[in-house]
């Protein structure tokens, strides 16, 4: 027998917005079910049934941005309330925007309020971080099911032995967790290239330690399709219209 389900969720697996996006537009009375208003929020509707957003919504949801940065190492990725590290959406200013010919129709003096971090990179590491409005976009990067691939540059100290290299790719585990495969190869004498697509506190770090590596520079330079480039650090861009994570 077919469950009733928050109009929340389902919106949200129609890929029509997040969840907290709906409930905002509910409470703004831009959602219908069944060609009627709903403005409760936690109202439940059968899967069947028509859901819908109004145009208004629809506007709000198109109008929300998507930044890359090219984070500094000395920046924390997340937002609270550390007084003694700056966070990376400080350098979200115009002073920092990067201006290209592809962007040149967009303005980039956009109000940032509610521009966040689509995960995480550590105050240590370098590298490509999203910063977005968008609930749909941070769910697709970070959601509890994304099988969205990470890549890393990864300078080292150390040797491996002869395994070590085969355990980075599939056999370690950290706090008890067996980690998903990852691809794992040498880019040069001192540098290893990383793809993960899961991304534990530190993981790569405490991975090069427990074989017996030092960490000394990391660096991420792709999610998914979308890639760092030549994106100078400290700057940041407009994610194109054509790019897809």
């Amino acid at each position: 027998m077919e469950e009733t389900v928050r109009i929340s969720k389902i919106l949200s697996e129609l890929g029509l917005c997040s969840r907290r996006e709906a409930d905002s537009y509910i409470q703004q009375g831009l959602v219908t079910l069944d060609g009627k208003v709903v403005t409760e929020l936690g109202t439940r509707a059968f899967r069947s049934q028509q859901i819908r957003l109004k145009k208004q919504a629809s506007i709000q949801q198109s109008s929300k941005v998507t930044v890359i940065l090219n984070k500094p190492v000395g920046y924390i990725s997340h937002l609270d309330d550390d007084k003694i590290f700056k966070p990376a959406a400080t350098l979200i200013t115009l002073d920092n925007f990067q201006v290209s010919k592809n962007h040149a129709s967009q303005n980039s003096r956009f109000n940032i309020d509610g521009l966040a971090p689509a995960g995480r990179l550590d105050i240590d590491s370098s590298g490509l971080l999203v910063l977005t409005q968008d609930g749909r976009i941070a769910k697709t990067i970070i959601g509890e099911k994304s099988i969205i691939e990470k890549e890393y540059l990864v300078r080292v100290e150390g040797k491996l032995a002869n395994n070590s290299l085969e355990l980075l790719r599939h056999g370690l585990s950290l706090d008890g967790y067996k980690l998903q495969s990852a691809e794992v190869e040498w880019q040069n004498d001192n540098q290893l290239r990383f793809v993960l697509i899961e991304g534990r506190n530190r993981q790569i770090r405490r991975m090069c330690e427990l074989v017996g590596l030092h960490v000394i520079g990391l660096k991420r330079v792709r999610i998914g399709n979308v890639l760092l480039g030549d994106l100078p650090t400290g700057m940041w861009r407009f994610l194109k219209q054509q790019e897809i994570f």
